[in-house]
């Protein structure tokens, strides 16, 4: 790439290149189709961004006015520790930018805001046939051993 990415948080002008992004992320968890996530349930995600009562929070990686990935995380308590936990919820770069080191930049956003938001951990799951993406993770974090286990209602 010419020019160096720009992580930066999302604005509101973004939603026609951040659209794209999240339908590509969600088409890779196979959501797409029939399957695919209601728009109340895009516009709601995408509204959060912009609600300051919301723990909900987006960045994106940009490259010439183009944005080539995005990062959704968000802030909770925890029974454990004081200071909040950040859950780093998704992670998606277009195709032609992978490996180029955009995803491990948007995760170094997200690290840098939850150290200055005060919390003392960043976590986040991948499904385990995720493994392209498991070579970063592993670079950049650690595999905590714990197993998920969920109720689908």
């Amino acid at each position: 790439m010419p020019n160096p990415i720009t992580i930066r948080p999302v604005t509101r002008r973004d939603f026609d290149q951040w659209l794209p992004l999240w339908d590509g992320y969600n088409a890779f968890y196979g959501r797409s189709g029939e399957t695919a996530l209601p728009d109340e349930i895009t516009r709601m995600t995408w509204s959060r961004f912009f609600d300051a009562y919301e723990p909900v929070h987006a960045l994106v990686a940009e490259n010439e006015g183009q944005l080539l990935g995005l990062v959704h995380y968000l802030f909770h308590r925890s029974t454990t520790a004081i200071a909040p936990n950040c859950y780093l919820q998704d992670l998606f770069t277009n195709e032609a930018s992978r490996g180029k080191g955009i995803g491990g930049a948007l995760v170094n956003g997200v690290y840098e805001r939850a150290q200055a938001a005060g919390s003392g951990r960043v976590y986040w799951l991948t499904h385990e046939t995720n493994h392209t993406a498991m070579k970063l993770y592993d670079k950049i974090g650690e595999r905590s051993g714990f197993v998920v286990y969920r109720k689908l209602f």
